[in-house]
């Protein structure tokens, strides 16, 4: 993904360590309900944050690139945006949905959902991990699309009736919304439930996966992009501040795992995912800052595999799976940290291949029908909706 909110290559390089580190926490979190090391546990719990983060991060570029192009053009290029989210999303995407659905034997376990979920990406809605928990890691691609298709509508609509200003509106009641639906969901779907053995895919279903409620890190993204832009104040304030930054986001996140004691508990279900996406928002807040040492710090490393983080994010539970059934016809015991090691090193190959086979050639292709698009702006003019109405 390239840096959508400016073309300094340094910004790019803070949110590529916050990628990388988000993709290796999920991975890490996925990986205690394979074959696992013990200690491997302890430190993966707080994995399933890493998501949130993700979150953090798409709502940041995303909204960056939206709010630049509303700021020095006046105009929203839809249908540019829809194409470049569309290659870059999809094709990966549908491959492994062909691969999933033509070879069972890559299923890491149970079934898939009905493939028209998966298409039209609303698997996050009422999904069951007891009936369907193969490739379920799937719902969070689904809160991002929805999150691709309503922000820029949304943009459109509050430019063309002059309201733009008043957007940030939207965002606060956007908020206090996931407050109240995750406080009815408790009450009437969890609650009723506590102690029950299957508490955890039910807190899942109604809770967890709706996008209803996953909306906090995703308008923390785009809070931090619309200060930054229009509030340039703001941004001067945080990159003299970015040690104040980091150490707020990490104390945020430290009083965040402790209320998400139990995950599926009332506490965590109603202000869980707030502090984890606040937390996360004030570190890429630093983080994309001249003053931050993120934003300073060159690792090769770390580049690569942020640029693998989405290949990594869909074919990793495959590929966890059937390494670890082929090396433990060897003899490899499936819970040594030697099979951790080598399950880590065929997903990131794995993740390779994809890139270079898949998703570059549609980068390409996309670039190939934008450059197309721009040629023919001398004859039809994009149009500016400021000036309509």
């Amino acid at each position: 993904m390239a840096d959508t909110t400016g073309t300094d290559n340094h910004k790019l390089l803070g949110l590529d360590h916050l990628r990388a580190f988000a993709i290796v926490y999920v991975v890490c979190f996925h990986y205690k309900f394979f074959g696992h090391p013990d200690w491997e546990v302890a430190p993966g719990s707080f994995g399933w944050t890493g998501v949130d983060l993700f979150f953090v991060l798409s709502g940041f570029l995303i909204s960056g690139r939206l709010f630049a192009t509303i700021a020095k053009e006046k105009t929203l290029q839809l249908r540019e945006f829809f194409i470049k989210r569309f290659f870059r999303i999809i094709p990966p995407y549908l491959l492994v949905l062909i691969l999933y659905f033509s070879f069972p034997v890559l299923t890491e376990w149970g079934h898939l959902s009905p493939a028209w979920k998966y298409l039209t990406f609303t698997l996050n809605f009422g999904l069951d991990l007891r009936k369907y928990s193969a490739f379920s890691h799937a719902w969070s691609l689904c809160v991002e699309e929805q999150f691709y298709l309503m922000l820029p509508l949304c943009l459109w609509l509050f430019i063309r009736f002059k309201a733009f200003n008043k957007a940030w509106i939207l965002i606060i009641l956007l908020f206090a919304t996931g407050f109240v639906v995750r406080l009815l969901c408790w009450h009437y779907q969890v609650a009723p439930r506590m102690g029950d053995e299957n508490l955890r895919p039910l807190w899942n279903k109604y809770v967890y996966y709706p996008t209803y409620n996953r909306l906090d890190g995703l308008l923390v993204g785009v809070s931090i992009v619309g200060l930054f832009t229009f509030y340039p104040k703001v941004k001067q304030w945080a990159n003299r501040n970015t040690a104040l930054l980091m150490l707020t986001g990490i104390g945020t996140l430290t009083g965040a795992y402790f209320v998400c004691i139990p995950k599926e508990g009332y506490y965590a279900t109603l202000y869980g995912f707030t502090l984890v996406s606040l937390g996360y928002g004030f570190i890429v807040a630093a983080a994309v800052c001249p003053g931050s040492f993120l934003y300073r710090f060159k690792s090769k490393t770390t580049k690569i595999i942020a640029s693998l983080s989405y290949s990594i994010y869909l074919v990793h539970k495959i590929v966890i799976h059937i390494t670890q059934v082929l090396l433990e016809k060897t003899g490899m015991d499936k819970n040594s940290g030697m099979m951790m090691i080598c399950c880590f090193a065929t997903t990131v190959l794995a993740a390779l291949l994809m890139r270079y086979l898949v998703e570059k050639p549609a980068l390409r292709l996309r670039n190939k029908i934008l450059q197309n698009i721009n040629n023919t702006k001398s004859i039809q003019a994009p149009v500016s909706v400021l000036s309509e109405n």
